[in-house]
C-alpha cells in the first residue's frame, strides 16, 4: 500500500534490521520503525543477525552489544568488512570507552539505554537521509588504473590491489580513497570529504570521517612506515602523498 509520507517519515520501502536479544526492547524498537512507515525485521542473536542482514540487505541496522551466539562487536566487524549501511549501537553501555569503541569500529550513532521513542525514532531518520543522500549523489571516477608504490587501483572494475592481491573496500571505503587519490598532495578539510564522499554539505558526524580513514588505513596496510602517505593534519583534516612523492630520511 502506498502512503503519502512527510519529508520527516521513513520511506515505506526501507527495511531496519533490529538485532537485539530482549523481546521487549525488540518489539519497542519495531514499533518505532513502522510508524514511520518502515518494516523492522527481528534477530535476537548475533549469528542469526549477520544472516538476516545478507538476506534481507537492510537499509539500517540497530544493533545491541550484548548478544549470545556471536556478540554486537563481532557483528559490526563483519558488516563493515563488507558494507557501510549505517548502524545505530542500541546498548545499557554508557562507558565512554564503549562508545569510543563502537564509533571507531564502524558505527554511525551510539544511543544508550533506556531510550526515548521519540530520540530513536528521529537518530533513525537522520541516518536515512544521510545514507540515501551519500548513494544518489556518487562521486565522478577518474577514468584507467592507477599505480602507487604496491596500490593498484582499477576505477572501472572498482577493484583495488595491495601487493597485486585484491582488497574488499566498502563503496564509502572506495570512494574515499578515489577523492585522496584525485588530489594529490592538496591538505583536504574534513568538511570537504563529508561534502565530497558523503554529500553532507553540512558537516554532521565529522567523526565518520576519522573512523572511515582508520579502516582504509587497516585494509590498504597504511601503518607507521606510511604514516606519511596519509596525513593526518590535527584539526583540519588528511593530505594524501603518493609514495614516490615522499620524502625518506637519509640513511
Amino acid at each position: 500500500m502506498t502512503t503519502a509520507m512527510s519529508t520527516d517519515q521513513i520511506a515505506g520501502t526501507t527495511r531496519v534490521l533490529i538485532i537485539e536479544d530482549d523481546p521487549s526492547i525488540a518489539e519497542a524498537v519495531r514499533r518505532v520503525v513502522a510508524k514511520q512507515n518502515g518494516t523492522g525485521v527481528v534477530a535476537s542473536d548475533g549469528r542469526n543477525g549477520l544472516r538476516n542482514f545478507f538476506e534481507e540487505r537492510p537499509d539500517l541496522v540497530v544493533l545491541d552489544i550484548g548478544l549470545p551466539e556471536m556478540d554486537g562487536w563481532q557483528v559490526l566487524e563483519r558488516i563493515r568488512d563488507l558494507s557501510e549501511v549505517p548502524v545505530l549501537i542500541l546498548t545499557a553501555r554508557d562507558l565512554e570507552q564503549d562508545k569510543v569503541r563502537g564509533l571507531t569500529a564502524g558505527a554511525d550513532d551510539y544511543l544508550t539505554k533506556p531510550f526515548g521513542v521519540q530520540e530513536l525514532g528521529a537518530r533513525i531518520q537522520a541516518l536515512l537521509r544521510r545514507s540515501q543522500t551519500a548513494v544518489s549523489t556518487p562521486a565522478a571516477e577518474p577514468p584507467s588504473v592507477y599505480r602507487d608504490g604496491n596500490l593498484e587501483v582499477d576505477w572501472p572494475a572498482r577493484e583495488v590491489r595491495v601487493d597485486g592481491e585484491v582488497v574488499g573496500l566498502t563503496k564509502l571505503e572506495f570512494q574515499l580513497l578515489q577523492t585522496f587519490v584525485r588530489h594529490p598532495g592538496q591538505a583536504l578539510a574534513t568538511q570537504q570529504l563529508l561534502e565530497q564522499v558523503w554529500n553532507d554539505p553540512f558537516g554532521i558526524g565529522p567523526e565518520r570521517v576519522k573512523f572511515t580513514v582508520l579502516r582504509l588505513r587497516r585494509k590498504l596496510g597504511w601503518h607507521d612506515e606510511y604514516k606519511d602517505v596519509l596525513e593526518a593534519i590535527r584539526g583540519y583534516g588528511y593530505r594524501y602523498t603518493p609514495v614516490g612523492d615522499r620524502i625518506t630520511p637519509a640513511e
